[in-house]
């Protein structure tokens, strides 16, 4: 697995036990934590996304929409 992919899966894993930990309002103390850290968490993920190694090869007015070769309205 790729890193970027990492980097993704672990804040989202982050971020929906924080969801859950609120709703079942339990460890407050890990609650705000989670709530401290989660802007340091989302700009991680965003640089990482951003400098990840893929390249592209479709142009903006080739392809708007990166899926569009498998979609149903290029048929």
């Amino acid at each position: 697995m790729k890193n970027y992919l990492q980097v993704v899966g672990i804040v989202t894993g982050i971020l929906i036990v924080f969801v859950t930990l609120i709703q079942f309002e339990v460890a407050m103390p890990l609650i705000w934590m989670i709530s401290i850290s989660c802007p340091v968490l989302m700009i991680w993920m965003v640089y990482t996304v951003l400098k990840a190694p893929v390249s592209i090869e479709e142009t903006f007015e080739e392809q708007w929409y990166q899926d569009l070769k498998n979609s149903s309205f290029n048929k």
